[in-house]
């Protein structure tokens, strides 16, 4: 691996014996995991096989002191070396979605098709360093069970739904909690994963591209998909009735998108 880590850890969901197809790989967003993808991988397993990652400093895959889209995109290749893919879809959401583009412009002859969720290539403004910092405050010697984590947690973070996510980063370690994030690496690299992408000059990939969008997001503006256009010359766009957590929100329009898109 270029990275010198240990590999990322994977889940491998096995599409119907007899199923042929290639194989698809999902990539969650940042405090996220392959989790997080639940009943969606096991559904678009039913029409080819289904890889999801932990990313760096997430989930159950390696920390590391550094946190680049190039590292990331180098990581995930090197996932699909050892499972000997010549070629994957590859599917991103947010972060994940980031990573994905930067995979396709550094290996783009593995990629057979990409699939972005509610992001961009554009920079975007901090909105994640406060939760970060919430989690780090959080003695976790001093807290038993999740909901002290939870109670800790909502003087800074007050929304329900966003601590019940972060929290199932949780896990226990000989009987004590600790965070799977590696939160001090995270907030040392936030600048990095705030970042615009910065695609090969003159070089516009051709790979067939979705790029599905929530229509009540603010991730992906018109000027976006003008940019992403003229990188990614085959990209089209869906817009769905959402926010940020597409696939979440509308699981059933969602994966009708997607499996539509990988039939083309």
């Amino acid at each position: 691996m270029t990275t010198g880590l240990p590999l990322l850890y994977y889940q491998v969901h096995h599409a119907p014996s007899g199923t042929t197809g290639t194989p698809l790989l999902l990539m969650h967003g940042l405090f996220g995991s392959a989790d997080n993808w639940g009943s969606i991988a096991r559904q678009l397993a039913q029409h080819g096989p289904v890889i999801s990652v932990d990313l760096r400093n997430h989930g159950r895959s390696p920390h590391h002191a550094s946190q680049t889209y190039a590292e990331m995109a180098a990581d995930v290749l090197a996932v699909c070396d050892h499972l000997d893919l010549a070629q994957v879809h590859v599917l991103g959401h947010s972060l994940g979605g980031k990573v994905a583009m930067q995979f396709a412009m550094q290996s783009p002859q593995r990629v057979n098709k990409l699939i972005v969720v509610d992001m961009a290539m554009r920079a975007y403004a901090d909105v994640h360093t406060a939760l970060i910092d919430a989690m780090l405050a959080v003695d976790l010697s001093l807290c038993a069970s999740r909901s002290e984590v939870d109670k800790a947690l909502a003087p800074a973070i007050p929304n329900l739904m966003v601590r019940q996510f972060l929290l199932t980063n949780l896990h226990k370690v000989d009987d004590r909690l600790q965070w799977r994030l590696n939160l001090a690496a995270l907030k040392a690299n936030y600048g990095q994963l705030q970042s615009a992408l910065l695609p090969p000059e003159n070089t516009g990939l051709t790979m067939p591209s979705l790029f599905i969008r929530g229509e009540r997001s603010d991730y992906v503006n018109a000027q976006d998909m003008h940019t992403i256009s003229q990188h990614f010359t085959q990209a089209s766009f869906v817009s769905l009735p959402t926010d940020h957590w597409v696939h979440a929100e509308q699981p059933q329009l969602f994966m009708q998108a997607v499996a539509a898109f990988l039939a083309e």
